[in-house]
């Protein structure tokens, strides 16, 4: 398909693709898009796409590629490859090009017919110009080959073959808006005497034989419509001279027509040629030998038929005009169609649809005739938006459609290029006649019409077959009590239908229909079954005949199941535990392991899933059946049904039976003669067994009835090959335990396996007695089998699965495990709902998946590090017999909400005991750390996620997988965002806004503080697993004797010990950047200048050393001291709610950072005095009232004299607000006894820098004791 507009054009190439729905579509796909203009100003006016027909033996009569044919306002026309390759340029006229349409080859229907040659007529305003299709084909060939030669290899230049054309110069007509080649025609001697008496006169002569000649037909004005008989061998062939494009390996695949010209020549020669245009032949003049003249109308369009004898031609006036080619006259007009599309449709009657009974009555004489052809004339008419379909010549409407106003119907009118008398015998449509673009929706759609439609009403067949049906369709809607009065009225409506495929329609859409109940259905089609059988054979058709037989024997089988079903069966044999463990050959320990491991995976699993009560379990509508099966060469197949339509169709065979309400061994009778096989059986009652867990953990006597069912379909022929034995893999025993091991309802996957084992143990010890029983007497043989067990490989693959379904059933039963309910409000990431687990999954998830699994729950439930650490030490607990003390103890230090935790410690503890390498502790802390830090990358908001990840992080004991996850944490998620955060904060000089933080950072001011802080933790861990891990060995990643055979993904702990060693310099400086933006974001510091100041690198030094600047000391001092004073000030700061705001600290930025001792190690880095950063934070203590802390803090400053002259002047304030502030008595008292150099000292002070003046005097006087205590270690008195 091409499309163009103006200079542009796309090509689209049609491919089959999976839709949406799962379905395979044909879809348009663009092949090439581009400019094909070459001249300057041209445009494109029409278009044509002609496949081509292959030479290749093995594909005869198919479409090789698809030439696309363009005509230009230049008057040049070009040919174009799928892929946009110019393969031909030629200018045959200089007027615009007005139209392009191909005539293709088709065999002659009727032997009088003349043979139509190929052919590519091109309309200009006033000629026509026609080019022989075998020349075109040649010429095509010969240029797409030697294009490919010259793209591989650069050097080659042959001309093609020129090409043969006719070109007419049409006369006596005004305009000329669109044509129709109609071919070589033969005049009849009556048509040749009354042409040439009309032309010639009285005395006109006339030749013994017809001339041959070729019609055209123009619509446009004066006339409207014009007839052209040009005879044939009047005038030569004109030979034109063709432009070859020729691909270079040095120039693009597509070429332009410019460079085409000459091949390989210089640019100045093909320049030179450029503006030389070629030579146009002049063309014969052929006068208009009639036409219809109508001065007022304008034709706009012809569409001529299939079969060269009708045309449909439209005009300016709404009217569609039908014309008759052969006679020159209108035989029919439609009204009210402007600006209609036309098109048409040839269908060829299909045989095999004919009536065979009434053989006497075809016009053919025989079944075998010949086939008829129909035409029906379509027509769009956009300004209604509606598609109609007419039966020509006066036939009726036969459909109309409701399509969109804007859509173009498109009829090429040929067929495939190429072809011949030989060639097109066995040749199959590969196009579409005609179909209708939509380019709202972007779809193409076909129009098909069924034969039978062009046939009169009354003499019609088929038309009343097809009355007999809808009023069969009608039938079967209405509400008749009368059940058998429709089944009689049905009957006869169905023995009426004369067509085969009708009555298979008809039969069809009765047993489709839900109305009738089952008998209805098999009266009916017993009726029309014996009704075939009683006719002659050479009237029946087989095809119906077997369809009626197979559908016959599908009812018996739902009639014989139903009838199974409906018997009230009860087993009356006790059933007892004992007995259970008999069954399975369990001894009693292991039963009662199986039993408790059942029992806790019911009891979590009924907190997750929702059932509603279903009474229709085991019942089937007929209709539903049908559809599910089919019956073919005696054997009854599954149709490609959903996994929720094979458990209605199991539960319909075998529910009842395995709750025991119905005879187990008649049902596998039934099913066995009606035709199903026993691997299909047994497909069936697997997808049965595992969907309804919930049903058949709370029925433990159906394990019992699925033993018998299993041993009885194992007994049935091909179900086990006799040449099996016991060092061999039997498919039947494989196909069940495939089943299991893709199951995710686990509970009953293990009962499964286990009643598997217990049958597949039974005939195999069976073979083996038959093997001993010749050489041992008949005793002893039964001893033996009793006492031992057959070794087989199947058994043992039975006993790795059951090893592995355990595992699975328990892990299962923690995933579903709940944390009780808390007050916090979980995430939308943690309310997503886990994905269930099966043997499969585990051993295509790598070895890391078992850990990736819990990861995700403890993700979900939001566990503690600690509670999976207790859960840990419980188990070597009990591997040491250690006494639990220090267990205990750790139990009282988890948190209230914590202790809520139901059944989830002892499940943890089993599940570390069942995968004691799969989840290790590491192990299991790497896998939650990761997914913490991927859930947290999905939504930065959730700062608790990442703050998680971190604590998991930390509770890695070897440094090595520590080191590597951390690692690969910072270079997966974090070091992007903390990139961004850096430069956005030197940028601002400050903590930036929230909305800046969203915009550079992704994230909320709020969490990027968090974020930041998490980051300083990762990189202290970074650091100090880097020092460790040179002490410790490299962990050996084991795996669980069940798990060897897992395949998938590389572990994350494999990963992390594949990471290289850190620069631990780097590093450092890192943590010192992210601890200094972490301390702007926590207390909203500004004026900062991070880079600038901080980090001024020389040589190879990551941070500053040696002598440094004074200036660039003292501004990263203010730095830290701010640091210090705004830690102070959000500890210990008087406000109303002051324990609710250091809850919220925590809630929100994780356990906070010991700000000063940070401090002091950030001052080590940044060489700043580290006694001026102590002094500082003292006299914080003290201005803010915290004297306890001060004293605390005083020791550990190493200038005790300039931090006595600093508490000084802090005392004096505390003095001056108590005496001169207050104005009371006692203090105006006081300050009159004071000296006065006393006095005017404080004066002086200003009690307003202190940031808590209500301090106790007391408090203040043994503050001055430790100050005076230190003016007298230094020296000796208070001066």
């Amino acid at each position: 398909m091409v499309i163009t507009r103006e200079q542009k054009a796309v090509f689209l190439v049609s491919k089959w693709k999976h839709s949406d729905k799962g379905k395979e579509e044909m879809q348009f796909a663009v092949g090439w898009s581009g400019s094909l203009g070459v001249e300057e100003g041209e445009c494109v006016t029409s278009a044509l796409c002609i496949p081509l027909a292959s030479q290749k033996r093995s594909s005869t009569g198919r479409p090789d590629w698809t030439c696309i044919v363009v005509g230009f306002t230049s008057g040049y026309v070009r040919f174009y490859t799928e892929s946009g390759v110019l393969l031909l340029s030629q200018l045959l006229n200089e007027d615009p090009v007005l139209q392009l349409k191909c005539r293709t080859y088709e065999i002659p229907r009727h032997p009088g017919v003349t043979e139509q040659n190929e052919e590519l007529s091109i309309l200009y305003p006033a000629a026509i110009v026609t080019i022989d299709g075998f020349s075109l084909f040649q010429s095509l060939r010969a240029c797409r080959n030697q294009v490919a030669k010259a793209a591989a290899s650069g050097n080659e230049n042959i001309q093609p073959p020129p090409l043969a054309y006719k070109k007419w110069g049409l006369q006596d007509i005004d305009t000329i808006i669109d044509h129709a080649s109609i071919g070589i025609m033969t005049l009849s001697p009556f048509d040749q005497m009354k042409t040439a008496s009309n032309i010639g006169g009285y005395n006109a002569a006339i030749k013994n034989s017809p001339p041959a000649m070729s019609q055209y037909i123009t619509v446009g004005s004066n006339p409207f419509t014009g007839f052209f008989y040009a005879l044939e061998g009047s005038t030569q062939p004109l030979l034109s001279h063709v432009a070859l494009a020729v691909a270079s390996k040095l120039t693009s695949a597509l070429f332009n027509a410019a460079s085409g010209w000459l091949g390989w020549k210089s640019k100045h020669e093909e320049e030179a040629v450029q503006k030389q245009k070629p030579k146009v032949e002049p063309a014969t003049p052929l006068a208009v030998r009639f036409g219809l003249p109508d001065s007022r109308r304008h034709g706009e369009s012809i569409c001529l038929s299939p079969c060269n004898t009708l045309a449909a031609v439209t005009d300016d006036f709404g009217r569609i005009i039908l014309l008759d080619v052969a006679r020159g006259i209108a035989i029919r007009m439609w009204k009210g169609y402007r600006d209609a599309q036309t098109g048409w449709i040839q269908i060829v009657e299909d045989l095999h649809e004919r009536v065979p009974e009434k053989v006497d009555f075809s016009p053919f004489g025989s079944p075998q005739g010949p086939s008829r052809v129909a035409q029906f004339l379509v027509i769009y008419a956009p300004r209604r938006g509606i598609l109609e379909v007419w039966s020509t010549q006066q036939g009726p409407r036969v459909g109309a459609f409701n399509v969109g106003k804007h859509c173009r119907l498109l009829y090429p009118g040929y067929k495939i290029m190429g072809l011949n008398n030989v060639t097109s015998q066995n040749w199959q449509p590969q196009t579409y006649q005609i179909c209708l673009v939509d380019p709202v929706s972007g779809s193409v759609k076909t129009v098909n019409v069924p034969f039978h439609l062009a046939l009169s009403d009354k003499k019609s067949e088929r038309a009343k077959d097809m009355h007999l049906v809808k009023k069969l369709g009608a039938l079967l809607k209405a509400k008749s009590p009368n059940l058998d009065l429709i089944e009689t009225e049905i009957k006869e409506l169905i023995l009426d239908i004369k067509y085969p495929a009708t009555k298979k329609q008809a039969l069809e859409s009765i047993l489709a229909s839900i109305r009738l109940p089952f008998s209805c259905l098999r009266n009916i089609t017993q009726t029309l079954m014996d009704t075939l059988q009683n006719q002659e054979l050479e009237c029946v058709d087989e095809g119906l005949l077997q369809f009626c037989a197979n559908k016959l024997k599908l009812l018996h089988l739902y009639e014989s199941v139903s009838q199974l079903n409906s018997i009230d069966f009860h087993s009356d044999t006790p059933f007892s535990d004992n007995d259970l463990a008999v069954l399975l050959r369990l001894d009693e320990k292991e039963l009662l392991k199986l039993q408790a491991l059942l029992e806790k995976y019911k009891q979590e699993n009924s907190r997750t899933a929702v059932r509603f009560s279903d009474d229709k379990d085991g019942v089937l509508p007929v209709k539903t059946f049908l559809e599910y099966l089919d019956y073919e060469k005696d054997v009854i197949n599954i149709k490609k049904i959903s996994e929720e339509d094979r458990v209605a169709l199991g539960s319909f065979f075998f529910w009842k039976c395995l709750c025991g309400e119905s005879s187990t061994e008649d049902m596998c009778h039934a099913l066995e003669s009606a035709g199903l096989s026993p691997q299909l059986l047994l497909s069936l009652l697997l997808s049965v067994w595992l969907s309804k867990e919930k049903d058949i953990l709370d029925k433990p006597q159906s394990v019992c009835c699925l033993h018998t069912m299993l041993c009885l379909l194992s007994k049935m022929k091909v179900a086990i090959e006799e040449t099996w034995d016991s060092q061999s893999v039997s498919p039947w025993w494989q196909q069940m335990r495939t089943a299991c091991i893709q199951s995710e309802h686990n509970g009953a996957a293990l009962l499964s396996a286990h009643v598997g084992h217990a049958v597949a143990a039974h005939i195999s010890n069976s073979l083996t007695e038959k093997k001993f029983s010749q050489t041992v007497s008949g005793t002893d043989s039964e001893a033996l089998t009793d006492s031992w067990e057959a070794l087989s490989l199947d058994t043992e693959y039975w006993k790795l699965l059951l090893k592995q379904l355990e595992d699975c059933l328990l892990l299962q039963t923690l995933l579903h495990s709940k944390v009780n309910a808390s007050t916090s409000k979980a995430s939308s990431l943690q309310a997503e709902p886990l994905p269930k687990l099966s043997v499969k999954k585990l051993l295509e998830g790598g070895k890391g998946g078992i850990a990736d699994s819990v990861a995700k729950w403890i993700f979900k439930q939001d566990v503690s590090p600690e509670v999976l650490k207790l859960a840990n030490k419980e188990r070597d607990a009990e591997n040491s017999d250690e006494p639990k003390e220090g267990i205990n103890r750790g139990l009282s230090e988890v948190s209230e909400v914590e202790m809520d935790l139901g059944a989830i410690p002892d499940l943890l503890h089993l599940a570390y005991k069942q995968f004691p390498c799969s989840l290790e502790l590491d192990v299991l802390h790497a896998h939650c750390c990761w997914e913490y830090v991927v859930q947290w990358n999905k939504d930065p908001e959730e700062a608790l996620f990442f703050v998680r990840s971190i604590e998991h992080l930390e509770h890695i004991l070897n440094a090595h997988v520590q080191n590597g996850i951390a690692l690969m944490m910072w270079n997966t998620f974090l070091v992007k965002r903390f990139s961004a955060a850096t430069y956005l904060m030197d940028k601002v000089g400050k903590a930036p806004k929230d909305r800046l933080c969203r915009r550079d950072v992704g994230m909320s001011d709020t969490a990027m503080t968090s974020f930041l802080g998490c980051c300083w933790d990762l990189l202290q861990t970074l650091m100090e697993a880097d020092v460790s891990r040179d002490e410790m060995q490299v962990p050996v990643l084991d795996t669980e004797d069940a798990w060897l055979a897992v395949e998938g993904p590389v572990s994350i702990v494999e990963l992390a010990l594949e990471q290289r060693h850190i620069h631990y310099p780097l590093v450092e400086h890192h943590s010192v950047l992210c601890s200094l933006l972490y301390a702007v974001m926590r207390f909203s510091l500004k004026a900062v200048n991070f880079l600038g100041l901080f980090f001024l690198f020389r040589g190879k030094n990551l941070l500053p050393s040696g002598e440094m600047d004074a200036n660039f000391i003292s501004v990263r001092q203010q730095f830290l001291l701010k640091v210090v004073s705004a830690a102070v000030q959000a500890r210990h700061a008087v406000t109303k709610d002051k324990g609710s705001s250091d809850e919220a600290m925590t809630t929100l930025f994780g356990k906070d950072q010991d700000w000063p001792v940070l401090a002091l190690d950030l001052a080590h880095h940044l060489q700043v005095s580290e006694d001026v950063v102590r002094r500082h934070y003292v006299g914080e203590l003290y201005s803010y009232g915290a004297d306890h802390l001060g004293e605390e803090a005083i020791l550990q400053v190493q200038d005790k004299e300039v931090l006595a002259s600093q508490l000084l002047v802090l005392i004096g304030q505390r003095l001056a607000h108590a005496v001169l502030r207050t104005q009371t008595r006692e203090g105006l008292e006081l300050l009159a006894r004071l000296p006065p150099t006393l006095c005017t000292w404080l004066k002086a002070m200003n009690p307003q820098d202190l940031q808590n003046t209500e301090v106790p005097i007391a408090t203040t006087a043994k503050l001055v004791n430790k100050v005076m205590s230190f003016y007298q270690k230094t020296t000796g008195s208070i001066v």
